[in-house]
């Protein structure tokens, strides 16, 4: 979760005054929020993952066209019976300590991994065993068939599968690890790490890209400078300020109200996002207290919400959001148009009409609307609007993200909210929150029969055509049953310096094959 418009002052302008951002060997960049947790299977956080691409490296990733390649993996074969799996590491793969790479690092890294990955937890539950048969080969093999297991190796879902070394992967997956040693392209440097002002990542030296061009998260990882200065200004503005007068190289969230202006600078590029590469939004529901414990009710929603009512209020160019009806990002894998047909054409008086064909009674909705985060803030309040105008009883109770957080946990006390999340992270239905946690999620207390074999379907079909046609089905329920609304799929772009090459467009920042 990300702020739009950041509400903290600005504190650290005199952090500006250090290691000058043209200097060609330096590349300073400001993330979107400080680096806290080192640990990337630990924690869910967006932040944590973009530490962990470019200080750790994975066994598979996604290029651009959302395919799965080959990472650390120089050669991999499935049996014909599609239960062993067995993977050849590339030469010369090293940790920053100097070590080689070895099969049991990376068979520790999984087995650590599958503790803390929704999808890891779904491999390991089919899994015989995994075992190291040699310094650089290591062989799965499945209780049954899985179409999902190169998919769950490279996807960048959050907690992603990072390797690292085998006494640091024994740590607990409860445990934060204490030692941040990876062989991605850099270098964590502790003694440089200044918390709430820099951390400093340094070029391996000893990292061997693959042959192939870089392409998102896959292929060469050329680093082309000798530092990444990873900056902390957490007010927009202030980092905006800083970009534009060459002390930072590169921002990785543009406020949206400084855009127009960014836009005009000529030593100034932005880059815009597509795909998995957006965040899309939902209104999530309270399926275990009234009214919304009745979906009939719920289904009123969707001839209420109108997405682009929502991304306006957010004041968003079309040109950085889109309506989305999918529940499963629109430009993904996955997007699919089934059940879509019940959000088309919303109005206040489609909404009343439905309402009134319904067992509603009057009771409160409390929308919890978060003051602190711009696009939960926004879309609550346009809910709220649109809920009375179609005759609910509404109770907007304004908190904290972190009290909406606390309040979400429980079944009463709250009707719905309005959140957001990345494109990939929603883009399976194995990933989604409000699918993948079916009849065991506290975020909606949602629980559908029908889902449960669906899920079990889509995680064992072994083909491509056949998860999408599952995901469709699942989604026709979805619809049906209505545990959320989307209310729209948007992009907030990155903002860097003119003389920056090569910079790959991700919403996940990267900084290999850039150049200065």
């Amino acid at each position: 979760m990300f702020k739009l418009k950041s509400l903290i002052p600005a504190l650290f302008g005199l952090a500006l005054a250090a290691a000058p951002a043209h200097a060609a060997g330096n590349l300073v960049a400001v993330l979107e929020a400080e680096i806290v947790t080192l640990d990337p299977h630990f924690s869910t956080a967006y932040i944590s993952r973009t530490f962990g691409y470019m200080v750790f490296d994975t066994l598979f990733a996604k290029d651009s066209k959302g395919d799965i390649k080959p990472q650390m993996v120089q050669d991999w074969k499935v049996s014909p019976d599609g239960l062993t799996y067995s993977f050849t590491l590339r030469d010369g793969l090293k940790w920053h300590d100097g070590q080689p790479v070895t099969a049991a690092d990376c068979v520790a890294s999984l087995r650590r991994w599958g503790t803390r990955s929704a999808l890891g937890r779904r491999i390991f539950a089919i899994t015989a065993s995994l075992e190291p048969t040699d310094a650089k080969t290591f062989v799965l093999t499945l209780k049954e068939p899985s179409g999902l297991v190169i998919d769950a190796l490279g996807n960048p879902v959050s907690p992603v599968a990072f390797m690292m070394p085998e006494r640091i992967a024994k740590t607990p997956g409860d445990q934060r690890i204490t030692e941040i040693i990876g062989s991605g392209p850099f270098v964590y440097s502790k003694a440089d790490h200044r918390t709430g002002d820099r951390m400093i990542l340094k070029k391996f030296a000893d990292y061997v890209p693959r042959p192939e061009p870089a392409d998102f998260l896959a292929g060469g990882k050329r680093v082309n400078f000798d530092t990444l200065e990873v900056r902390v200004i957490p007010d927009g503005a202030t980092a905006a300020s800083a970009l534009q007068a060459g002390e930072v190289d590169f921002m990785q969230y543009a406020p949206f109200d400084l855009l127009p202006q960014l836009e005009k600078n000529s030593r100034v590029k932005l880059v815009n996002f597509t795909g998995g590469n957006m965040f899309a939004g939902a209104y999530r529901l309270n399926a275990a207290s009234k009214p919304f414990d009745d979906p009939a009710i719920r289904r009123v929603l969707w001839k209420l919400v109108d997405q682009r009512e929502v991304l306006d209020a957010l004041g968003l160019d079309a040109k950085y959001a889109t309506p989305c009806a999918t529940f499963f990002t629109c430009g993904t894998t996955y997007e699919s148009k089934a059940g879509t047909e019940a959000a088309a054409k919303p109005s206040i008086e489609a909404a009343k009409a439905a309402l009134k064909a319904t067992k509603y009674a009057g009771e409160p909705v409390v929308v919890m609307q978060a003051n602190d985060l711009e696009a939960p803030r926004v879309s609550a309040q346009v809910l709220a609007e649109r809920l009375k105008a179609a005759g609910f009883n509404v109770d907007l109770q304004v908190m904290d993200w972190a009290s909406v957080l606390a309040r979400r946990a429980k079944k009463e006390g709250w009707s719905v909210y309005g959140v957001h999340a990345g494109g990939f992270d929603l883009g399976s239905p194995l990933t989604n929150v409000m699918v993948a946690f079916n009849c065991a999620d506290f975020t909606g207390w949602q629980c559908d029969a029908r889902i449960t074999p669906l899920m079990e379907a889509f995680a064992k079909a072994p083909a491509e055509e056949d998860r999408k046609k599952i995901a469709g089905e699942i989604q026709a329920v979805m619809y049906d049953q209505a545990p959320g609304i989307p209310w729209g799929q948007f992009a907030q772009p990155a903002a860097y310096r003119a003389t920056l090459r090569g910079l790959i467009p991700s919403a996940i920042p990267v900084f290999w094959n850039v150049e200065k």
